[in-house]
């Protein structure tokens, strides 16, 4: 992985603590192996992978897609084709959200380089021009198919990263489950408010994650991935 593929911002007046380096050397080594997997799975297809560049700090950072922070949670920003995550987010993974461990944070990566390969796909293109002509309560359903279909694809990358280097150990596998269920939008709803409001969804719920995710895991095969199934588009970028 070539170096200015990572941008690592130290916190104002001080280094990084022991626990944040060494966060920050373990999502530097998920990224790589992603980069590794996603350019073998796109070279399959006649294409050319282009790598997204990671963005680690802690507190806010400001992105073309507005600030960036733990409380925004971990997110790609299309227009710089960067990935941006607080260290401090893992933290909160592991303590509010009860999903702690390596594959865990693996995972929360891996469904941000998902977005990145809907974008060079030309899925985020088609997404955003179709969004336009849609109703708010649409639009929010296609936005979850979309953040659906990220998990599907941090799925396939898992997949094709076992099959490759065999690295999950047991209990691997669980971890994402837990962390993908954890922030499922009906499980944060009810943590934050008490009920749950389907309608603003914007991810999807924990059981929708886990599936997705799920399924891209066992299957490693891009063309099940089509969350949008009710959307021609997505098929024929897919290759469906």
């Amino acid at each position: 992985l070539l170096d200015q593929a990572i941008q690592v911002q130290q916190p104002q007046g001080r280094s990084f603590t022991p626990g944040e380096e060494k966060l920050a050397q373990h999502v530097k080594v998920v990224l790589r192996d992603t980069e590794t997997v996603w350019t073998e799975l796109f070279r399959q297809m006649g294409k050319q992978y282009r790598a997204p560049t990671m963005v680690l700090f802690t507190g806010t950072t400001p992105s073309p897609c507005g600030m960036a922070s733990a409380a925004t949670g971990p997110f790609y920003c299309p227009a710089d084709e960067k990935i941006y995550i607080d260290l401090g987010f893992y933290e909160q993974l592991e303590r509010r959200f009860g999903a702690p461990g390596d594959f865990a944070q693996a995972y929360v990566l891996a469904h941000e380089v998902g977005h990145h390969v809907q974008k060079l796909l030309g899925i985020t293109s088609y997404f955003e021009q179709y969004r336009r002509r849609l109703t708010p309560r649409a639009r929010n359903a296609l936005t979850v198919r979309l953040e659906l279909q990220a998990d599907f694809l941090a799925g396939v990358w898992a997949h094709h990263e076992q099959r490759k280097y065999n690295t999950l150990e047991p209990g691997d596998f669980e971890e994402a489950i837990r962390a993908a269920g954890a922030i499922g939008d009906d499980v944060l709803q009810k943590q934050t408010q008490g009920y749950v409001v389907p309608d603003a969804f914007t991810h999807g719920t924990a059981e929708q994650r886990i599936r997705w995710f799920n399924l891209g895991f066992q299957s490693g095969d891009l063309n099940e991935g089509g969350t949008f199934d009710n959307d021609q588009f997505l098929k024929i970028e897919m290759g469906r």
